[in-house]
């Protein structure tokens, strides 16, 4: 089980909230390497002010796949199955498989995007 996470999730992180921060841990912990997507980093990082230490410190321990070309049509694949529009949310669901948590902040489109994918993940709101 691999925690995948979404803007909302590294959001949490930037604002210093514990439980996503013990969420992390955990993970760390337990020989899991938490995955999001560099999309997902555009969306969140700015790049000052004193969050983005906590931010970056975060993302040291995530591992940030490529929303490259291949993940790009296949996130447009799948939009068009589930009948959405947010192609960051649809990589994200990518980037899980089965038995994965997806901490997401926007849990009713990513569930409608993993049940399109056929994928069972365990959805978390930050």
């Amino acid at each position: 089980m691999t925690l995948v996470l979404d803007a909302g999730a590294l959001i949490a992180l930037e604002r210093g909230d514990r439980t996503m921060w013990g969420r992390l841990k955990l993970a760390l912990n337990s020989g899991q390497v938490p995955i999001s997507h560099g999309g997902v980093i555009g969306q969140v990082w700015r790049g000052r002010g004193p969050r983005e230490a906590l931010l970056s410190r975060a993302l040291a321990a995530v591992e940030v796949r490529a929303l490259d070309g291949s993940l790009g049509r296949k996130a447009g694949e799948l939009l068009s199955l589930a009948r959405k529009r947010d192609v960051i949310d649809a990589a994200v669901v990518l980037c899980a498989v089965d038995g994965d948590l997806i901490v997401t902040s926007d849990p009713e489109d990513i569930e409608t995007l993993a049940r399109a994918a056929r994928l069972s993940v365990d959805l978390i709101v930050p």
